[in-house]
């Protein structure tokens, strides 16, 4: 009877051990899945909200950026899942979009594959690759300074093949995806990469057989943007005009060349006076073409000079509706009746 009661007992005292070790198994199989799947992600009303992750950021810097910017629910949750995620030893910099209600598990594989969210950079509404290093240095990781240094060293734009004269030449206007966190050596190699693309085969067949170099075709085209921004057709005759000049050892005479030479990017209107500043650049006081661009010449204006159109014309002058539009002339004397209707249109409108 006895033996009856212990082996009773037995059974019990197992049956009980059994019922707490699942208990702890799903409570733990609980706490496992809450940790690992549901939110852990608050941003209130927001839909989605950006961090930025430093290069040489460690765990424990990821883990102040997310809670100081309030975005995680339960912090030890986070620890533990990046722990046994192998996060902790995987932390990639970068500009990274946390959405709202994203579990642990959504967030650390996010963070832990580095997948960004790119930052878009256009070139357009500037002048100078000093415009353009300081958006830059707006937009990436890379700050300005170490941007600007770079781009006003010889010794560093060599490798590229340019020059601080020059190397406005390797940028073309146009809308461009980058990582946040772009270094100054991957953003210029990500800009060599796309000059190069640009000049194709064929592309450098015509500028050879017009007898210029791909340095000189953009610079002439970087003059011709500055005089017509947006009639392609245009474009090409003004690049046939220009090239007549220079075939005839005529000063190209270019506003746009005073302007950029000037730094006044505002003038409405070139006078005299400026006409005499004192600059290679002033295409009004040195024949051929200036040491380099004027502005960032867009990939029209670049197959503009490539298929420039042949004619006569060696004077050109803006309409005198202001509509952006030129006269074409072949001699002085014609161009002298279109230059008087232009300035008194300007004179009209006060423009000084």
């Amino acid at each position: 009877m006895a033996k009856k009661q212990k082996n009773i007992f037995l059974k019990r005292v197992t049956s009980a051990i059994v019922a707490l070790v699942m208990l702890i198994t799903l409570a733990g199989g609980y706490y496992a899945y809450k940790n690992i799947f549901q939110s852990n992600v608050n941003l209130n009303d927001k839909k989605s909200q950006i961090i930025f992750i430093p290069t040489g950021s460690k765990f424990e810097d990821v883990e102040r950026i997310l809670t100081e910017s309030n975005i995680l629910k339960n912090t030890a949750a986070f620890e533990w899942l990046s722990e046994k995620k192998k996060y902790k030893q995987a932390i990639k910099p970068g500009k990274y979009r946390i959405l709202s209600q994203m579990s642990n598990n959504a967030l650390i594989n996010l963070l832990r594959a580095g997948i960004q969210e790119p930052v878009e950079i256009n070139f357009n509404g500037l002048h100078t690759v000093d415009q353009l290093i300081g958006r830059v240095g707006r937009r990436i990781e890379a700050d300005s300074i170490s941007l600007f240094q770079a781009i006003h060293n010889n010794a560093y734009l060599s490798k590229y093949g340019f020059t601080e004269k020059n190397i406005q030449v390797l940028f073309v206007p146009d809308t461009y995806e980058f990582f946040w966190n772009t270094s100054v050596d991957e953003f210029f190699d990500r800009m060599a990469k796309e000059y190069k693309a640009l000049w194709t085969d064929t592309r450098k067949k015509k500028a050879k057989s017009i007898g210029y170099s791909q340095n000189e075709v953009s610079i002439l085209a970087s003059i011709v943007q500055g005089e017509q921004c947006c009639d392609n057709e245009e474009k090409k005759i003004i690049a046939g005009l220009y090239i007549n000049r220079l075939k005839q050892d005529m000063p190209l005479q270019s506003d746009p060349t005073v302007i950029f030479a000037s730094g006044d990017f505002t003038i409405q209107r070139v006078h005299t006076a400026q006409k005499q500043i004192d600059s290679p650049y002033n295409t009004y006081q040195n024949k051929g073409l200036p040491p380099g661009p004027v502005g960032f010449a867009q990939e029209s204006s670049i197959d503009a000079v490539l298929n420039y159109t042949k004619s006569d014309y060696i004077y050109m002058c803006a309409k005198e509706d202001l509509s952006g539009k030129h006269y074409f002339a072949k001699t002085y004397e014609q161009h002298q009746v279109y230059a008087k209707k232009y300035h008194d249109a300007l004179d009209s409108k006060e423009i000084r």
